[in-house]
Formats: C-alpha cells, sequence, structure tokens
C-alpha cells in the first residue's frame, strides 16, 4: 500500500493503517484453531440444511469464474449441501470464465442459472458512468448481481447465499475513494437519467431492497471461506487438476471489461493499482512474499502489452468508440459519484436504527 490511497497513514514501525486495521479485524480468522473453525463450519452446515430442508435448494452460490467463487461451490457439494449456482452474464464474459463455470457445474452436477443483461441497455448504462466521469463503473455489474442472487432466494425460499468474499485473500479494506457504496440504487438511476437512459431490464438493489431480504425475509450473505482453511494457491491447483479449470493473472480477471478496467483505466485515469490491496492481503495471511509483490507491481497490472493492445482494441468496438473518444475520457478530471445523487446518507441512518435497537 502506498499514498495513492489519500488516508493511508505509518506508524512509527512502517506499518499503514490499512495493515494494522485488517489485523485488528480479521487476525483472529487468520489464526483460528482448527477445532473451532470446524465446529463452527459443522454447526453451519447443518443450519443451512436445516432450514433448506423440503426445498430445491438449501443455499445459493454466486459464480464468476474466479477461484474464490468456484472454490466455494466445490466446498458446498463436499460439505453435503445442495447449491444453486447463479451467474450473471452483463455482455462482458471471457470466453475462459464461462468454460470455467460450464467445466465446474457439469462435473459437480450443479444447476446453473444465468441471467442476461440486455446489452444495449447495459452498454447505455455504462456509456452514462463513463460520461460522468466517476470510479466505479463495475458498480453496475456489483448491483446487479447483489439483486439477483436475492432474486432467486425468494425465487426458492432459500435463506443463505454463499459468497467467496473472504479475509485471506481480499479481507483489506478497498480504499474510499477507489470503488463506490455496492447498494447504491440511486446513484444508478440518477447517473442513467442524466444520460436519458431508460432501466428497463438490470435488475437493482438498493437500501430498503437491502433490509426487506435481510431483516424480513431473514436471507443472510455468508462468508464460508472463512470458515475453513483456504489457500488460494491450493485451491486454484486442485481446481485445475480436477475440474480443468484454467487461471487468470489477476484477482477478478475473468471479465474482459474488468481486467480493462483495473489494469488499464484505473490506473491511467484514476491512478489506482488494486493489486496494491490485492497483494497486502495475501502477504498478511501468509500467501505472497512481499518482495514478490513489489516484483510483480513493477510491471503492468496485464500479463502482456499484447493482450492489453487486444483487450483496448476488444473494448473500443464493443463500445463503440474511437481512440480519440478513449483518449478524451482518460484526459477529463473525475468526479466522485455523490455529485450525482446518493443513497449512502439514507443507508448509514438505517444502519445506525439497527445498532440502536440492538442495544
Amino acid at each position: 500500500m502506498d499514498t495513492s490511497a489519500l488516508d493511508i497513514t505509518f506508524d512509527v514501525h512502517g506499518v499503514c493503517n490499512y495493515c494494522s486495521e485488517f489485523l485488528v479485524r480479521s487476525g483472529h480468522l487468520l489464526d483460528q484453531d482448527d477445532e473451532e473453525r470446524a465446529a463452527r463450519l459443522s454447526a453451519f452446515v447443518d443450519k443451512v440444511k436445516a432450514d433448506g430442508a423440503g426445498k430445491d435448494y438449501d443455499c445459493i452460490v454466486g459464480v464468476s469464474g474466479g477461484v474464490d467463487s468456484s472454490w466455494v461451490l466445490v466446498k458446498a457439494i463436499e460439505l453435503g449441501l445442495r447449491p444453486l449456482a447463479v451467474h450473471m452474464d452483463n455482455g462482458w464474459n471471457s470466453e475462459l470464465a464461462q468454460n470455467n463455470i460450464a467445466n465446474l457445474v457439469k462435473r459437480l452436477n450443479v444447476d446453473l442459472y444465468t441471467h442476461v443483461i440486455e446489452w444495449g441497455e447495459y452498454k447505455s448504462l455504462m456509456q452514462a458512468f463513463f460520461d460522468s466521469d466517476v470510479i466505479d463503473v463495475e458498480l453496475l455489474y456489483d448491483n446487479a448481481m447483489l439483486a439477483v442472487n436475492y432474486k432467486m432466494a425468494a425465487r426458492y425460499g432459500v435463506r443463505h447465499i454463499l459468497s467467496g468474499s473472504n479475509q485471506s485473500s481480499e479481507g483489506m479494506a478497498i480504499p474510499a475513494r477507489w470503488n463506490w457504496f455496492k447498494y447504491d440504487r440511486k446513484n444508478i438511476v440518477s447517473l442513467a437519467r442524466r444520460s436519458s437512459v431508460k432501466i428497463k431490464t438490470l435488475p437493482m438493489l438498493g437500501t430498503l431492497g437491502y433490509v426487506y431480504s435481510t431483516y424480513v425475509r431473514k436471507v443472510k450473505w455468508h462468508s464460508i471461506l472463512d470458515l475453513m482453511p483456504y489457500n488460494k494457491v491450493s485451491a486454484m491447483q486442485s481446481l485445475k487438476e480436477n475440474f480443468g479449470y484454467k487461471p487468470y493473472p489477476y484477482k477478478h480477471y475473468e471479465s474482459i471489461f474488468t481486467r480493462f478496467y483495473q489494469g488499464y483505466i484505473l490506473p491511467e485515469k484514476f491512478s489506482v493499482d488494486k493489486r496494491r490491496v490485492h497483494f497486502s492481503t495475501l502477504i498478511i495471511s501468509g500467501q505472497m512474499t512481499r518482495s514478490a509483490a513489489l516484483s510483480d507491481l513493477e510491471s503492468i497490472p496485464y500479463p502482456s502489452e499484447k493482450e492489453l493492445i487486444e483487450d483496448r482494441q476488444y473494448f473500443l468496438k464493443k463500445m463503440g468508440w474511437s481512440e480519440s473518444d478513449l483518449t478524451g475520457y482518460l484526459s477529463r478530471a473525475p468526479r466522485d459519484h455523490v455529485e450525482f445523487g446518493t443513497e449512502i446518507g439514507f443507508w448509514k441512518f438505517c444502519m445506525s436504527v439497527y445498532r440502536a435497537v440492538l442495544k
């Protein structure tokens, strides 16, 4: 981590606040006693099975084609759960990601629900985000994926959604200005309206939808990988050997847009290299050395210059942009999401009320 995270501070030992806060918040998860962790996992599995008794599925697993979510699906089957795999296609899936998902669900004999977003609408919404110069274009996908998972949980009466999120490979907090609040339906609607884009098919989830799903329907997200030993390298090796899995160079690069966004747009326009957060988490959890991370950061966040050029041309063609369109976009100053309408204040109010009620 470095000063590209604007609020970074360092203690007298040179340790930054992101690392120290991560250890305070999640150190106990990294150092769990094996027996205690196994007991917690067993109790959780029993709960999921009991809540899902008599239903078609007892849990939902959102799959992107990445290592974390793929491993969750594998472990769910090993634990005797009956998951429905849920995937969302926004038009940017790499062929590699599609093959990884297809191989996985076929060999595990798991049902897969794929929600395909209408490309014309999604393209227009992406353009609205680009025109506004806000940082988190991925808010569109992330929010819709949340909405689709909750929708499928409601359809089948499922109360448990198993997430690939985990502390050992992605537990460090993302700096505040590196992305945006993922439940901000109002921000999406406001940016769409600003560019005269009508939202007809995009699934969305806001604060009220989250409150209803979580506290009325009692649907919960679970980071199940925190209930078991999880080493990303070992998991990837197992996926390769048993499911024909083919890895990606960096986290979330299973999407063509995501790797172009993280590997090119974020560094060029916003001076953000998310590898710093991802690598730092792996270093703290003992899955990567600091020297290896520093060495990797000396190169561009892409497998090769050739693949960057290919993705750049693919992006321009798919979005209908010229080289000058891209140059003009990259040269404009970034703007804050909050300028265009947000419900983050309402979210904080609801969470404060909830905490007060708990007291």
